[in-house]
């Protein structure tokens, strides 16, 4: 089995590290990070903000895999503006100047790997996609017309 959290998006600090000592998938959505930022602070306040809340490192640290969608369509559908958010921390304008919480951003290598490789393995579907290599999907199986 591989368990997995939905919307690991606002956590607690102690719950953290459970995610990699009981290997739970965390389900992100990275652009999350971004649309929630103008009432993050106000409704949770900022030190749970801080400790726990779109941290997508600290996950990576205890060993979590994470994976990536745009929560459509909550968000929009694009995965470009889910990328972007997830790698710079920021809205499509810009804002906060050096992303929220810097320390917490994916590298791009990371965002991507979170969007293919870990996203099909969480799927069970690694076997047949995620990375590109002979005789694997070129689009999705969701994708594929049956009839």
């Amino acid at each position: 089995m591989r368990f997995r959290d939905e919307h690991s998006q606002i956590l607690d600090e102690k719950d953290i590290p459970r995610f990699g000592q009981l290997g739970v998938i965390a389900s992100i959505q990275g652009i999350h990070g971004t649309s929630d930022l103008p009432w993050a602070s106000q409704r949770l306040g900022e030190a749970r903000v801080l400790e726990g809340a779109y941290v997508w490192q600290k996950l990576k640290k205890s060993g979590a895999v994470l994976i990536n969608g745009t929560d459509a369509p909550v968000e929009d559908v694009d995965p470009i503006r889910n990328f972007y958010a997830s790698v710079t921390r920021q809205s499509e304008t810009g804002l906060p100047p050096g992303g929220y919480q810097p320390d917490q951003k994916l590298s791009r290598l990371e965002a991507l790997q979170s969007y293919t490789k870990d996203a099909y393995r969480a799927s069970f579907a690694e076997a047949g996609g995620g990375t590109i290599a002979p005789g694997k999907w070129r689009i999705s199986p969701s994708c594929r017309k049956t009839s």
